[in-house]
């Protein structure tokens, strides 16, 4: 069977495959946005101070990165209810891909903030921060420049994981692609247009995580005067006395 550009561009702009792109994107961002958030809360407690909290954090990163990611969205769709907790195809996707998903961030930020220089800390304390204080003005501030690019690429990541919830019908775009090639038996063309998608989809944010990386790369102080030269010392001591 010939290749057909005829089918690939239908395929590529069918209103069948773009709503596919569009539910990819939003489970994407969604289970990214609150793995991020759970996995914040897991590095702050594997830092804790106190014994549990911290067990919690290991058991939870070394659980779900230790096991693979179709795995555990096996077990929550087809395990938990067999313990009286049934969820649907996108509550288990979203589930599965968030918790996944906050195991990995959890280390980028502890990471992160280990990263920044002790001093910092010590002289934030010096100056009578609270922790909350310190948090916001001094620490993560500069632990930012080091979570963005790890987190820019995680996304890139989730982007393309998603199609891993096509194990449990999730009409995404890779769910929507293979129905396409069943039903047509044009199998080339729909993978091709499937992968056009996903390279655009992580090309547009690759360039959007150059430009979060170069705009957290920039200094936090101003390095010159307006005029755009270096601001002159003023003169004391020895040398006021001469002039």
């Amino acid at each position: 069977m010939e290749f057909s550009w005829e089918h690939f561009f239908r395929f590529l702009f069918g209103e069948y495959m773009l709503t596919g792109v569009w539910t990819t994107l939003w489970l994407a961002c969604v289970a990214m946005l609150l793995g991020c958030t759970l996995g914040v809360v897991v590095a702050f407690m594997k830092m804790s101070r106190y014994w549990a909290p911290r067990q919690f954090a290991n058991l939870f990163i070394w659980v779900w990165r230790g096991t693979p990611l179709l795995v555990q969205m096996v077990i929550i769709y087809t395990v938990l209810p067999l313990f009286g907790l049934k969820l649907g195809v996108i509550s288990s996707a979203i589930l599965a891909l968030s918790l996944h998903e906050a195991a990995y961030f959890a280390e980028i930020v502890r990471s992160g903030i280990l990263s920044v220089n002790k001093g910092q800390t010590d002289a934030s304390l010096a100056l009578g921060m609270t922790w909350p204080q310190r948090m916001r003005y001094v620490i993560l501030p500069q632990a930012t420049r080091i979570i963005i690019p790890p987190l820019g690429n995680q996304f890139t990541l989730m982007i393309k994981t998603t199609s891993i919830a096509s194990v449990i019908s999730m009409e995404e775009l890779f769910r929507r692609t293979q129905q396409l090639a069943q039903f047509e038996f044009r199998v080339l063309e729909a993978y091709l247009g499937a992968a056009c998608w996903y390279l655009l989809m992580t090309t547009v944010w690759g360039e959007i995580q150059k430009r979060l990386e170069a705009h957290y790369d920039r200094p936090f102080g101003p390095l010159s005067d307006e005029d755009g030269k270096k601001p002159e010392r003023p003169v004391t001591g020895d040398a006021a006395a001469q002039v």
